[in-house]
């Protein structure tokens, strides 16, 4: 019955953390899609430095990857898609890390 409850808390915490990285990610790519060029440039200081479309192509990708982490576990249509979804945007975290590295933006 222990492992029963153990096993509701984590896929409770899950359900959390998914919903919420969702939704972050689905809010970000969703701003670096759609805002006009000069808004993103006062808004994110990094890009500057970035071509217009390599952040439009980053925006798409968040936002779909926002997306792919919930609808197929809400909608019950083959949730395995949410782990390719977030292998995707681990793949964009690890190459913006990467990218903000090679600039030099971390603290000491």
């Amino acid at each position: 019955m222990e492992n029963q409850k153990n096993n509701t808390g984590l896929n409770i915490g899950l359900w959390i953390a998914q919903i919420i990285l969702g939704v972050l990610f689905t809010m970000a790519g969703i701003m670096k899609a759609t805002q006009p060029a000069e808004a993103l440039m006062e808004a994110i200081p990094w890009a500057n430095a970035t071509p217009i479309a390599l952040l439009r192509f980053i925006g798409i990708s968040e936002l779909l990857g926002g997306l792919g982490l919930l609808l197929p576990s809400l909608l019950r249509l083959k949730p395995r898609l949410s782990v390719w979804a977030a292998i995707g945007l681990m793949t964009v975290m690890l190459l913006a890390a990467l990218f903000h590295v090679s600039r030099a933006e971390y603290s000491d």
